[in-house]
């Protein structure tokens, strides 16, 4: 996949993304204006595939690692084993070619892909944790189209989420299919279902890379650890 995008929003930074969160392994160069991105559905083979997709968009654009502003990885939460290969790829990488980290969640990339792919200004993530819960967080886009997280992510069963009390939102995220009739009765009507069970996307990831480089800068290759929510983790 390749996109060509406005100056205004990208501002000349180069970013790397990837994401490992999940069943897809995905990485997404952006360069010049331009996203150069690939994604595969790869269960338990991201560490086999993570350093081949990075390689395939460097060479695509005809970048060097060192030349980048900055790596942004998706930091959970999700699968035990998927973030820390993220985490572990982002970390080697910049410590490599002397760049430092973004840190982006994983619920608020597939916020940012609702609002993106739907135009869904509220959005209700929930992701799979298995163990009979979900991980959910609740998005609300602002003025410059980028979703910022209300109130805090968490991970409970599913009929127990905190439910939004105002407004439409649209759902996204694996947990929508998993324990459908459970979130719906809790956040029934005020919630619409997803169609499909979507899952992050190292493109999505991008607009908040960019926000968050701008609004707070990246951070030291040596903090990037992943974000599990819980003290029970699952692979």
């Amino acid at each position: 996949m390749t996109l060509n995008l406005p100056n205004d929003w990208h501002g000349g930074l180069r970013l790397l993304a990837l994401d490992t969160a999940s069943d897809a392994c995905s990485v997404a160069l952006l360069v010049d204006g331009v996203i150069i991105a690939r994604n595969q559905l790869a269960p338990r083979e991201h560490g086999n595939l993570i350093l081949v997709q990075v390689a395939e968009v460097l060479a695509e654009a005809g970048v060097a690692l060192e030349s980048l502003n900055a790596i942004a990885f998706g930091r959970g939460p999700g699968s035990f084993t998927g973030l820390r290969v993220a985490a572990g790829t982002a970390q080697g990488l910049a410590f490599g070619a002397n760049l430092p980290v973004l840190p982006v969640s994983n619920l608020a990339i597939l916020a940012q892909a609702a609002f993106l792919q739907q135009g869904a200004r509220q959005v209700a993530v929930a992701i799979d944790a298995r163990m009979d819960e979900v991980y959910w967080g609740l998005y609300q886009a602002d003025d410059q189209g980028i979703v910022q997280l209300i109130g805090e992510e968490s991970v409970c069963a599913p009929q127990l989420v905190s439910a939004p009390n105002f407004g439409a939102w649209q759902g996204a995220g694996s947990g929508w299919q998993s324990y459908a009739e459970r979130l719906e009765a809790r956040c029934s009507p005020r919630v619409q279902p997803p169609p499909t069970g979507q899952l992050p996307d190292a493109a999505d990831m991008l607009p908040l890379a960019v926000h968050q480089y701008r609004q707070y800068g990246a951070i030291s290759p040596e903090l990037a650890i992943p974000v599990y929510l819980r003290d029970r983790v699952t692979s």
